[in-house]
Protein backbone atom coordinates (compact mmCIF):
# COMPACT_ATOMS: atom_id res chain seq x y z
CA UNK A 1 0.00 0.00 0.00
CA UNK A 2 1.52 3.33 -0.97
CA UNK A 3 1.79 6.02 1.81
CA UNK A 4 -0.65 8.59 1.91
CA UNK A 5 1.56 11.21 0.35
CA UNK A 6 -0.56 14.05 1.17
CA UNK A 7 -0.39 13.69 4.78
CA UNK A 8 1.55 15.98 6.83
CA UNK A 9 3.25 16.60 10.75
CA UNK A 10 3.10 20.52 11.71
CA UNK A 11 5.14 21.48 14.49
CA UNK A 12 2.78 22.87 17.23
CA UNK A 13 2.45 26.59 16.98
CA UNK A 14 4.04 27.36 20.45
CA UNK A 15 7.01 26.40 19.16
CA UNK A 16 7.60 29.78 17.04
CA UNK A 17 9.49 32.43 18.85
CA UNK A 18 11.80 30.91 20.98
CA UNK A 19 15.28 28.57 21.14
CA UNK A 20 14.18 24.82 20.98
CA UNK A 21 16.46 23.55 23.68
CA UNK A 22 17.63 19.49 21.79
CA UNK A 23 19.06 17.16 24.17
CA UNK A 24 22.01 15.14 21.99
CA UNK A 25 22.95 11.73 23.49
CA UNK A 26 26.12 10.05 21.95
CA UNK A 27 28.48 12.30 20.48
CA UNK A 28 30.06 9.14 18.10
CA UNK A 29 30.15 8.11 15.04
CA UNK A 30 26.17 9.62 14.19
CA UNK A 31 26.36 11.88 17.14
CA UNK A 32 29.16 13.75 15.83
CA UNK A 33 27.58 14.53 12.44
CA UNK A 34 24.34 15.11 14.21
CA UNK A 35 26.36 18.04 16.24
CA UNK A 36 27.88 19.31 13.61
CA UNK A 37 24.90 19.71 11.26
CA UNK A 38 23.09 20.98 14.34
CA UNK A 39 24.91 24.09 14.45
CA UNK A 40 24.74 25.10 10.73
CA UNK A 41 20.66 24.17 11.20
CA UNK A 42 20.54 26.52 13.96
CA UNK A 43 22.27 29.50 11.61
CA UNK A 44 19.89 28.82 8.97
CA UNK A 45 16.76 28.76 11.25
CA UNK A 46 17.68 32.14 12.50
CA UNK A 47 18.34 33.87 9.19
CA UNK A 48 14.93 32.39 7.89
CA UNK A 49 12.49 32.32 10.92
CA UNK A 50 12.18 33.67 14.85
CA UNK A 51 13.51 30.23 16.03
CA UNK A 52 16.66 29.14 17.38
CA UNK A 53 18.78 26.11 19.01
CA UNK A 54 20.55 25.64 22.16
CA UNK A 55 21.95 22.09 22.43
CA UNK A 56 23.04 20.09 24.90
CA UNK A 57 25.35 16.80 24.04
CA UNK A 58 26.09 14.33 26.77
CA UNK A 59 28.74 11.61 26.18
CA UNK A 60 31.07 9.89 28.49
CA UNK A 61 33.70 8.55 25.97
CA UNK A 62 36.82 9.84 24.62
CA UNK A 63 38.63 10.36 21.53
CA UNK A 64 40.60 7.29 20.48
CA UNK A 65 42.46 6.51 17.58
CA UNK A 66 40.29 4.32 15.50
CA UNK A 67 37.51 6.97 15.97
CA UNK A 68 39.87 9.27 13.61
CA UNK A 69 38.49 9.46 9.88
CA UNK A 70 35.12 8.30 10.41
CA UNK A 71 34.51 10.37 13.35
CA UNK A 72 35.04 14.25 12.99
CA UNK A 73 38.12 14.48 15.46
CA UNK A 74 42.04 14.77 15.09
CA UNK A 75 44.79 13.29 16.07
CA UNK A 76 45.01 16.18 18.78
CA UNK A 77 41.94 15.29 20.28
CA UNK A 78 42.97 12.06 20.98
CA UNK A 79 42.03 11.34 25.39
CA UNK A 80 39.63 14.11 25.03
CA UNK A 81 36.15 14.18 25.48
CA UNK A 82 34.42 14.01 22.72
CA UNK A 83 31.40 15.80 23.86
CA UNK A 84 33.36 19.24 25.66
CA UNK A 85 35.88 18.82 22.38
CA UNK A 86 33.40 19.10 18.85
CA UNK A 87 31.44 21.78 21.65
CA UNK A 88 33.97 23.89 22.28
CA UNK A 89 34.70 24.09 18.76
CA UNK A 90 31.14 24.66 17.78
CA UNK A 91 30.86 27.42 20.31
CA UNK A 92 34.05 29.33 19.57
CA UNK A 93 33.11 28.94 15.46
CA UNK A 94 29.53 29.71 15.77
CA UNK A 95 29.38 32.35 19.17
CA UNK A 96 27.35 29.69 20.80
CA UNK A 97 26.80 29.06 24.00
CA UNK A 98 25.75 25.16 23.61
CA UNK A 99 26.29 23.15 26.77
CA UNK A 100 28.61 19.52 26.75
CA UNK A 101 28.57 16.83 29.75
CA UNK A 102 30.69 14.55 30.04
CA UNK A 103 28.48 11.30 31.55
CA UNK A 104 25.85 9.57 30.57
CA UNK A 105 22.11 10.11 29.80
CA UNK A 106 19.49 9.97 31.61
CA UNK A 107 21.85 9.47 34.31
CA UNK A 108 23.74 12.74 34.28
CA UNK A 109 21.34 14.67 33.13
CA UNK A 110 17.33 14.50 32.98
CA UNK A 111 15.07 14.64 30.23
CA UNK A 112 13.04 17.92 32.29
CA UNK A 113 12.77 21.09 29.59
CA UNK A 114 13.66 19.49 26.43
CA UNK A 115 11.48 19.58 22.95
CA UNK A 116 13.36 16.85 21.13
CA UNK A 117 15.56 14.22 22.22
CA UNK A 118 18.02 12.82 19.69
CA UNK A 119 19.60 9.70 20.52
CA UNK A 120 22.82 8.54 18.47
CA UNK A 121 23.20 5.47 20.53
CA UNK A 122 25.12 1.80 20.11
CA UNK A 123 23.01 -0.58 22.00
CA UNK A 124 19.73 -1.29 22.77
CA UNK A 125 20.27 -0.72 26.33
CA UNK A 126 21.19 2.48 26.37
CA UNK A 127 17.69 3.17 24.01
CA UNK A 128 16.05 1.29 26.64
CA UNK A 129 17.08 4.03 29.61
CA UNK A 130 16.45 6.73 27.81
CA UNK A 131 12.47 4.77 27.02
CA UNK A 132 12.48 4.10 30.70
CA UNK A 133 13.49 7.72 31.82
CA UNK A 134 10.76 9.16 29.47
CA UNK A 135 8.02 6.82 30.59
CA UNK A 136 8.90 8.56 34.37
CA UNK A 137 8.59 11.94 33.50
CA UNK A 138 5.62 13.62 33.04
CA UNK A 139 7.44 16.52 31.05
CA UNK A 140 9.45 14.40 28.85
CA UNK A 141 10.62 15.42 25.42
CA UNK A 142 8.22 16.43 22.70
CA UNK A 143 9.86 14.66 19.76
CA UNK A 144 12.37 11.44 19.93
CA UNK A 145 14.87 11.68 17.02
CA UNK A 146 16.86 7.99 17.00
CA UNK A 147 19.50 7.24 15.00
CA UNK A 148 21.14 3.63 14.87
CA UNK A 149 23.50 2.11 12.18
CA UNK A 150 24.95 -1.38 10.90
CA UNK A 151 28.19 -1.13 8.49
CA UNK A 152 26.71 -0.09 5.56
CA UNK A 153 23.21 0.84 6.49
CA UNK A 154 21.23 2.03 8.83
CA UNK A 155 17.66 4.50 9.58
CA UNK A 156 16.79 7.42 11.73
CA UNK A 157 12.85 7.52 13.41
CA UNK A 158 11.48 10.58 14.51
CA UNK A 159 8.12 9.73 16.89
CA UNK A 160 6.06 11.34 19.79
CA UNK A 161 6.77 9.45 23.06
CA UNK A 162 3.11 8.68 24.38
CA UNK A 163 3.53 10.23 28.20
CA UNK A 164 3.77 13.98 26.65
CA UNK A 165 0.51 13.18 24.39
CA UNK A 166 -1.28 10.46 25.08
CA UNK A 167 -2.81 8.28 22.96
CA UNK A 168 -3.32 10.13 19.76
CA UNK A 169 -4.56 9.30 16.73
CA UNK A 170 -1.58 10.68 14.19
CA UNK A 171 0.71 10.21 16.75
CA UNK A 172 4.47 9.56 15.49
CA UNK A 173 5.60 6.14 16.80
CA UNK A 174 8.79 6.15 18.66
CA UNK A 175 11.89 3.75 17.66
CA UNK A 176 10.71 1.74 20.85
CA UNK A 177 7.11 1.31 18.62
CA UNK A 178 8.76 0.84 15.81
CA UNK A 179 11.46 -1.88 17.31
CA UNK A 180 9.58 -3.66 20.24
CA UNK A 181 12.77 -6.43 20.23
CA UNK A 182 14.84 -3.59 22.12
CA UNK A 183 12.98 -4.65 25.12
CA UNK A 184 14.21 -8.00 25.02
CA UNK A 185 17.30 -8.62 27.47
CA UNK A 186 18.56 -11.44 26.62
CA UNK A 187 19.86 -10.43 22.96
CA UNK A 188 23.26 -9.83 22.61
CA UNK A 189 24.25 -7.25 21.70
CA UNK A 190 28.15 -6.70 19.66
CA UNK A 191 29.57 -2.86 21.67
CA UNK A 192 32.93 -3.76 21.42
CA UNK A 193 35.37 -1.41 20.28
CA UNK A 194 37.52 -1.07 17.70
CA UNK A 195 41.28 -0.09 18.18
CA UNK A 196 42.49 1.16 15.07
CA UNK A 197 41.36 3.40 12.10
CA UNK A 198 41.20 0.01 9.83
CA UNK A 199 39.40 -2.23 12.12
CA UNK A 200 36.82 0.21 12.24
CA UNK A 201 36.19 0.66 8.83
CA UNK A 202 35.83 -3.39 8.52
CA UNK A 203 32.82 -3.13 10.99
CA UNK A 204 31.39 0.40 9.32
CA UNK A 205 31.36 1.70 6.16
CA UNK A 206 33.52 5.48 6.32
CA UNK A 207 30.57 7.37 5.27
CA UNK A 208 27.69 5.86 6.75
CA UNK A 209 27.31 7.93 9.71
CA UNK A 210 27.43 10.94 7.47
CA UNK A 211 24.82 9.86 5.20
CA UNK A 212 22.65 8.64 7.48
CA UNK A 213 22.70 11.97 10.10
CA UNK A 214 22.46 14.21 6.94
CA UNK A 215 18.95 12.67 5.82
CA UNK A 216 17.95 13.06 9.49
CA UNK A 217 19.28 16.71 9.50
CA UNK A 218 17.22 17.39 6.26
CA UNK A 219 14.09 15.88 8.23
CA UNK A 220 14.35 18.38 11.37
CA UNK A 221 15.23 21.35 8.95
CA UNK A 222 12.22 20.94 7.15
CA UNK A 223 10.11 20.30 10.40
CA UNK A 224 11.97 23.06 12.32
CA UNK A 225 12.66 25.06 10.12
CA UNK A 226 9.57 24.87 7.26
CA UNK A 227 6.55 23.53 9.76
CA UNK A 228 5.94 20.48 8.70
CA UNK A 229 7.35 16.95 7.47
CA UNK A 230 5.56 14.31 5.12
CA UNK A 231 7.26 11.02 6.36
CA UNK A 232 8.50 10.02 9.86
CA UNK A 233 12.39 8.81 9.54
CA UNK A 234 14.10 6.48 6.31
CA UNK A 235 16.19 3.27 5.95
CA UNK A 236 19.18 3.97 4.27
CA UNK A 237 21.24 1.27 2.43
CA UNK A 238 24.80 2.77 1.10
CA UNK A 239 25.48 -0.49 -0.44
CA UNK A 240 22.51 -0.78 -2.75
CA UNK A 241 22.67 3.10 -3.02
CA UNK A 242 18.36 2.76 -1.83
CA UNK A 243 16.45 4.97 0.70
CA UNK A 244 12.60 3.65 2.24
CA UNK A 245 10.82 6.66 3.61
CA UNK A 246 9.06 5.86 6.85
CA UNK A 247 5.14 7.08 6.27
CA UNK A 248 3.39 8.79 8.69
CA UNK A 249 0.65 7.29 10.82
CA UNK A 250 -2.12 6.46 8.32
CA UNK A 251 -4.66 9.83 8.58
CA UNK A 252 -5.97 12.01 6.47
CA UNK A 253 -4.30 14.95 8.00
CA UNK A 254 -1.24 14.66 10.80
CA UNK A 255 -0.92 17.56 13.13
CA UNK A 256 1.25 18.34 15.92
CA UNK A 257 0.17 16.75 18.86
CA UNK A 258 -1.53 19.45 21.42
CA UNK A 259 0.40 22.07 23.57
Amino acid sequence: MQPDTVSRHYLPDHYGNRAINILLVGCGGNGAQMLMGLASLDAAMRAISSRSLHVTVVDDDTVSEANLGRQPFYRCDIGASKARTLTERINIAHGLDWRAIHGRAPATIGLDGIDLLISCVDTAAARRALGDAIGEDRSSPRYWLDLGNRATDGQFILGCPEPAYGKKVGRLPTVLEYFPEIADESIAEDDAPSCSVAEALERQSLFVNRVVASHALALLFDLLGRGSIGHAGAFINLASGQSLPIPLPSARSVTGAPQ
